[in-house]
């Protein structure tokens, strides 16, 4: 599994509106109820799950990434989103930098190995700064999208 397999365009979001964490998270899930990964009914219960996990110590990881994420019953396979803010997010980062690139991620529960393979690729493909670079500079969804494709198969 790969990032590119997780993402649509619809899951990409190139500008985020918000400039602090929560608003941030629930404008990806809101990505992911449109493109109908997680059910509208289930938004609530996914965000909950969400900011349960955010609240033990922030995802914010440094680099200027975050990774929020959870597991939930709501999922039946892993759901993702991304989003960029060239602006940055205050996000209570273990650097106390803003954000400027978001993966959220929700597995299905009682998925351990999942959760940690996917929390794992994410970081390490952020962790390239040449990655961040052309996330950065990327005009739209469709090159987001294409870097993550890319990418991938290196």
């Amino acid at each position: 599994m790969t990032l590119a397999n997780l993402l649509s365009e619809s899951q990409i979001v190139p500008e985020l509106a918000s400039k602090e964490r929560w608003s941030a998270i629930a404008e990806l899930v809101d990505s992911l109820v449109e493109s109908e990964k997680i059910s509208a009914a289930d938004r609530e219960d996914v965000l909950l799950s969400i900011r349960q996990r955010e609240e033990t110590m922030s995802t914010g990881i440094g680099f200027g990434i975050a990774i929020p994420h959870a597991s939930s019953f709501k999922v039946d396979e892993v759901v993702a989103a991304f989003g960029r803010s060239s602006g940055g997010v205050q996000f209570e980062s273990l650097d106390g930098e803003p954000v400027f690139f978001i993966v959220l991620f929700v597995v299905p529960k009682d998925q351990f190995q999942t959760h940690l393979r996917t929390l794992a690729a994410i970081a390490k493909f952020l962790n390239d700064r040449a990655v961040r670079g052309d996330l950065a500079s990327a005009p739209d969804a469709s090159a987001i999208l294409r870097i993550f494709e890319s990418r991938s198969t290196r």
